[in-house]
């Protein structure tokens, strides 16, 4: 019998508000609410996220999709040239080891709130959604960053897409957070399989922060679609400023 913490419950509601509003998978808020408020090991913080990911992401990604705010093509081909990448860095985390992943993941973090703010612009007139089909050397680049990304440090992968889909295509900061929920939707159950097999992820706990994800992730991507673009770009940079810096203190023994 599960038996499913009030606490764990409300981490994840809180990752998928996350997810579904700012299309980071809900990880942002897993992997340190499970590290610092729960107490697991860091490697059970970066592997059990990504089940929880799953969830989130499929139902943040319906509502954005309802509203005409994901592009599905584009989501899928990144998430398709992740797969391999993700198993990869879900298998990189073992040799790293917790520390020094979650140490990353705090500058990765911080570095994306940075270029969330900067203006964001097609950097061709050919340079847009279209560009990345199956084919091309674009999403091949971008989805294996983001996979590789996705399973080292088990965030989902939007911290890094959202950004470059606002750089590289033609997508609004709406539709990029729709599009980078559907490839990271994708990029999960690799990502879950390689951790649960090399024992990062903890099942008991992934099935009791699943519990609030799914409401809070259609909560956020309904926020999300009624907020005016600005706000959204903005708060977006604040929460993973807070996130990362605090995450780093903390690993780094100053907190």
């Amino acid at each position: 019998m599960i038996t499913y913490s009030l606490l764990e419950m409300a981490v994840g509601l809180a990752a998928g508000v996350a997810s579904g509003a700012f299309g980071v998978g809900g990880g942002v808020v897993t992997t340190p609410a499970i590290r610092l408020l729960l107490g697991y090991p860091e490697l059970v913080a970066v592997g059990t996220p990504l089940p929880v990911i799953l969830p989130t992401a499929i139902a943040g990604a319906l509502t954005h999709i309802r509203f005409g705010r994901a592009d599905l093509r584009t989501g899928f081909t990144v998430g398709l040239w992740g797969l391999p990448a993700t198993v990869a860095g879900a298998l990189l985390t073992r040799v790293l080891g917790g520390s020094v992943v979650l140490l990353i993941t705090a500058a990765v973090v911080v570095l994306a709130a940075i270029d969330i703010l900067r203006p964001t612009r097609p950097l061709a007139a050919t340079v847009d959604s279209r560009a990345l089909t199956p084919a091309s050397e674009l999403a091949a680049l971008i989805g294996l960053g983001t996979g590789f990304y996705t399973g080292m440090l088990g965030l989902g992968g939007g911290f890094i897409l959202v950004p470059l889909l606002r750089r590289f295509t033609d997508l609004t900061a709406k539709g990029a957070i729709g599009t980078s929920l559907v490839a990271v939707a994708v990029l999960a159950v690799p990502g879950s399989i390689t951790h649960w097999a090399i024992g990062n992820v903890d099942l008991p706990l992934a099935l009791s922060l699943s519990v609030g994800v799914i409401p809070g992730a259609v909560l956020g991507a309904r926020l999300t679609v009624i907020a005016r673009e600005l706000h959204v770009r903005v708060a977006f940079a604040i929460f993973l400023a807070i996130v990362g810096i605090t995450l780093g203190l903390t690993e780094a023994g100053l907190l």
